[in-house]
């Protein structure tokens, strides 16, 4: 299980920091994701962190202004916003992901509303 938290409405520039919390299943094994999706579009990812050394990667629109980290001993994974814009709007979804033992999670997602 995956649960979002963090989520709100903030005015262009402004910051959120997203969480996600797991359970049920060994947390620190599972490359972490970031999506999102806004309405009528396709779901995007946004960031991913390895489950092992941590590198990660971005969606080249956030690049410099999102940043993924996780806390094994919490098992958790952040997502820290920063200077936000309208088209950052959607829906968020965390998503836990292994490929061998095949392991795909996905929380219920946190809303994101940016005004200019």
């Amino acid at each position: 299980q995956l649960v979002e938290s963090g989520g709100g409405s903030v005015q262009a520039g402004g910051s959120l920091r997203l969480s996600c919390v797991g359970s049920g299943f060994t947390f620190s094994d599972f490359n972490m994701r970031w999506y999102r999706q806004a309405p009528g579009k396709e779901r995007d990812m946004v960031a991913h962190i390895s489950s092992a050394d941590y590198p990660t990667r971005y969606l080249d629109s956030v690049k410099g202004r999102f940043t993924i980290s996780r806390d094994n001993a919490k098992n958790t994974v952040y997502l820290q916003m920063n200077s936000l814009i309208p088209d950052d709007t959607a829906v968020y979804y965390c998503n836990a992901w292994r490929a061998w033992p095949n392991g795909d999670y996905w929380g219920q997602g946190t809303q994101v509303t940016v005004s200019s």
